[in-house]
Formats: structure tokens, sequence, C-alpha cells
């Protein structure tokens, strides 16, 4: 048991609602751009036939023709306008309570839906995938470039962000912050260099949360933005993920054709030692995350995770850790929590391949894609198997597909055998064969569902125990 100070003082409660009315008004939208502009409709039939993806989840941002009371009808749909407009007298509306894109109203005449923006990792491979010879608006790993092909009716914009969300390649308020300064480039791609090259491997792994800490407050004075630091780091912390997962690596490759790299990510999951669980949530809070709900999916989970958002870069963690039944009002995310006497499924896991902040990486990234295409298109490409749907609502659709394997080190796996986490045969086994490592999570949301189904989670966190493989 606890010490009451580490209770937990009254978390705020997430309830997520669902949105179909928004959706369909938003769909609606997407549809007549894409009518505007055959490239956009073109591209939006690759995205789903060649990456399993579907266009209104790379959606950044539509301008649309103002039209009497679209204001209010905006936000009975749940949009509230935003303080910073898209430019003079252009009024942006954002969705907080789903996932939607953000809604920019023009004034004057012309069509419905005056542009539609995609998000992408890179505007210049987008347009060398495509063979277009883009105009690029704004800097070298700036905080928002820009490339547009027009179409009939409806503009396409072609959007690269990195910790941004305005609409302006040369943002003044950011030149004022010393972001737009002439060797802010140089120095971007020095703090990105400075997470990529930190040692990640260490006998001691409160010696590697000390180096890591460290390094990261210098990734973040490097930068010279926390919104841009955090941008930097969750770009590496794939690429980690990604070299050791294969199903990632095809699917990439899949996106990159079309230029489009992971800009579809829904979240990251990092799993964590009970004992510096703190710790990470530490470093996730100074690069600017807040924190989200809280999971605890009942007595017999044995796991529970700390949900965080980043209001900038929009990136979302899944923070995991073992959990007992009677822990989970305790403010774990800030209180550290005694070892258990034997680990449950998360614990398990970073006993046999380490800290996801360390040595391991994460465990899984989700991102956003036509369900039942992408298992398809796997299978069909690589042969690579996705395990049965463990969410298959109309509104939340998850699954894994099948479990890497990784080496398990020998000294990790004495050290789990000796403390008599695994038995002296899963011992042998790990060693010869490896254990569960990582996934790549297809998921598809709909009606702006912008939670998790905490039952359906726990059931798939148990699934992957390495001592059942």
């Amino acid at each position: 048991m606890l010490p009451a100070a580490a209770t937990s003082p009254g978390a705020p409660v997430f309830s997520w609602k669902r949105w179909p009315e928004t959706e369909t008004f938003v769909d609606r939208l997407i549809a007549s751009a894409l009518e505007g502009n055959a490239f956009a409709a073109a591209l939006s039939e690759r995205m789903q036939s060649e990456t399993s993806t579907r266009f209104k989840d790379w959606v950044d941002h539509l301008v649309v023709s103002d039209q009497p009371g679209l204001g209010r009808d905006l936000a009975g749909l749940g949009y509230e306008r935003q303080a910073s407009p898209y430019g003079v007298g252009v009024p942006v509306y954002a969705h907080d309570g789903g996932i939607f894109p953000r809604i920019a109203i023009a004034i004057g005449v012309g069509p419905e839906v005056r542009e539609v923006a995609i998000k992408v990792e890179s505007v210049a491979a987008f347009s060398r995938a495509h063979d277009l010879g883009l105009e690029i608006l704004g800097y070298p790993l700036g905080p928002y470039r820009i490339g547009r092909v027009m179409g009939k009716r409806t503009g396409l914009a072609i959007v690269e962000r990195r910790g941004y969300l305005g609409f302006e390649p040369f943002p003044g308020e950011l030149a004022r912050e010393g972001r737009m300064r002439p060797h802010a480039a140089r120095e971007a791609l020095a703090a990105r260099e400075l997470w990529e090259a930190r040692r990640r491997r260490f006998d001691d792994d409160a010696e590697g949360f000390d180096a890591t800490e460290a390094t990261l407050a210098q990734v973040i004075e490097r930068a010279g933005s926390v919104d841009l630091a955090c941008h930097l780091v969750f770009e590496v912390e794939r690429d980690y993920w990604q070299a050791r997962n294969r199903a990632a690596q095809v699917q990439k490759a899949r996106q990159d054709r079309l230029g489009l790299g992971w800009a579809n990510h829904d979240h990251h999951t990092f799993r964590c030692s009970r004992r510096f669980f703190p710790r990470v949530i530490r470093m996730f809070e100074a690069l600017g995350f807040i924190l989200r709900e809280r999971f605890h999916a009942g007595e017999h989970a044995g796991w529970g995770a700390q949900v965080l958002e980043h209001p900038t870069t929009g990136i979302v963690i899944f923070a995991d850790l073992d959990l007992a039944a009677d822990e989970a009002e305790y403010d774990f995310a800030h209180d550290a929590l005694p070892d258990l006497p034997r680990p449950n499924t998360v614990g398990l896991w970073v006993g046999l391949h380490g800290e996801s902040m360390l040595e391991a990486g994460m465990h899984h990234l989700e991102a956003q894609f036509d369900f039942d295409a992408l298992r398809e298109g796997l299978k069909a490409e690589a042969g690579i198997e996705v395990m049965k749907p463990f969410s298959d609502f109309p509104f939340l659709r998850q699954a894994f597909t099948a479990g890497e394997r990784w080496p398990v080190a020998k000294h990790r796996a004495d050290r789990c055998r000796a403390q008599g986490w695994i038995t002296a045969e899963q011992h042998e086994k790990f060693l010869r064969e490896g254990a569960l490592g990582s996934h790549l999570e297809n998921l598809q949301r709909r009606e702006g569902y912008k939670g998790f189904n905490q039952q359906a989670v726990s059931a798939i966190i148990a699934a992957t125990d390495p001592r059942l493989h």
C-alpha cells in the first residue's frame, strides 16, 4: 500500500464524445474539395489502394468560403473560434473535443472549399514522389512549409509542420522568439542529432535516465523551442522503433512512395518500469506535454497507463506500466511506485528488453488507416499478418500486426530468472527464440472519436505477455 501522500489530487475526467454530425459535415467539405481538384481526387484513390490510408486522415485544414450563419453552424458542431486567424479577416475554427481538421472561413465570393491542405513529413519528398516541381514556401527545417497544386475550383496545399500551429511560412511571432534566425535550420539539425546520437544502453538504468535527461535539456536549448524539440525527439523515436519492426518498414515504404511519411500517426506507446515512470513523465512534461486521461482497466488487468498530448505538435503518448488493483487512484505519473514481487506484462517486457526511453524504444506506433485495407495490403505485399481486432466498433477499430520478436540479452534473461519472473524453460526459450518486442498498430477512427477502449486495450496487453508465446 502506498502512503496517503501519493494519492492523486483529483485528476480531471476525460469523457470523449462521438460527433457523427460533425463528421458528415467535414466529409462533405472534403468530397467537395476532391471534386474541385483532379490531382487531389487521384491522390485520394492512390492513398486508398497503395497505402491503405484515407485522404480524410491526412487533412490538416480547409479554407472555405463564408456563408450566412456558417460560424454559428460550426459552433453547433463543436468547433470553437481560435485566437489566431488564418490571415487578416480570415478566422480559424478548431475542434478540441474530436479529431477533425481546422477550418478557416474566407470572405468574398468563391467555391465552397477554396483549399484543402494535407499534412506530410516533407513537402520536398511529396513533390519528388509525384514529379511536381513544387515551389516550396518556408525555410528548410522551418516551422511551416507549404507547396500548392492548383485545381479547377479548389487548391491542394501540401504542408509540413515543426512545432507550429499557424499558417505563415515566415511567422513574425516565431521570428521574435528567435526561431527564424539565419542559422535556425542548422541548430534544429544539430538538436536532432544530439537525440539521435545519444547512448541508449546502460548497465544501470538510473545512470541512463540521468544521461538522457541531460541530453534532453541540451536538445531543448539547442532547438531554441520546446515545441520544435518535441517534434525532433519524436521524429527520432519513430525512426528508432521503425528500424526494429518489419511491418513498420513495409508500411513506411508504402507511404513514402507517395511522399507522405508518418504524418498519419495517432499515438506513440512507451513501456516503462514502475520505478522510473515519473522520470519518463518528467521528460515528456519538459517537452510541453500535458496529462490527459489515466487508464486502469479493472482489478485483474495488471497494468495502467497515462495518456499525454502535446498542444502544439498534436503528438499523443500512451505511457504504460504495471499497476496493481489498489493503485489506480494514485498519482503514479509523479510518485514512483515500489516494484511488484512479480511483474505483469509491461514490467516483464521492460525486464527482457529495457526501458522504452532507453534501449528498447517504443513498443508500438499507432497510425490511422483504412482498417480492412491495411490488413489486406500488408499481407498481399509482404505476408505480414494482423492480429484479431481488440477494438471493433463502428467508431474505433484497433489491431496489432503480428509481434516482432527481439533477441533477449543473456544478462537480462538471467536477471529475470534469478528474480523468479520467468521459469527455467522460459529463460532458455527467450535466449533461443527471443521475445515479443514491438508491433505496428492498425487504427481506424470515425465520428471524430478521440478516446480509447480501456477493456479492449487491457485484453491485448494481456495477450502480448512474452510468457504466453
